[in-house]
């Protein structure tokens, strides 16, 4: 199997950077109506990660949603498959990890609980949509 630029899955066909993957998942999200949606850059913080996308689904419903939507968008589109999808919808976060880019689903409660942007407070924000 061939990687991606970064550490992400490759299946063959056109790749793209993670920073690309990133914006097309972000399409992804907003088609399926997910919201409060942050992009961080990590670089400068993480060994185990560039980028988290993260975002807010209204229920277990859309979260599964946006779940199936990212992977088969990221797929079809970019090439590439997750290394590992974790949580669940019922618990109110799903993680999507590709690797140098982890998504994030959260139902807003869970997001937070957990406040994933304080805890990264020093990453750069490259996007951040109400």
């Amino acid at each position: 199997m061939l990687k991606c630029s970064s550490n992400c899955n490759y299946s063959g066909g056109s790749k793209l950077e993670t920073i690309e993957l990133a914006h097309t998942l972000v399409d992804t999200i907003l088609d399926k109506q997910g919201h409060n949606i942050a992009l961080l850059d990590l670089r400068e913080q993480s060994i185990f990660a560039d980028y988290f996308l993260i975002c807010n689904g209204e229920n277990s419903r859309q979260l599964r949603a946006l779940a199936r939507s990212i992977n088969e968008d990221a797929k079809e589109k970019a090439s590439v498959r997750p290394v590992e999808t974790e949580g669940s919808a019922e618990s109110g976060w799903l993680l999507v990890d590709f690797g140098d880019l982890v998504v994030h689903l959260f139902d807003e409660h869970t997001r937070e609980f957990y406040d994933l942007e304080g805890l990264w407070q020093d990453a750069y924000v490259v996007l951040r949509m109400q």
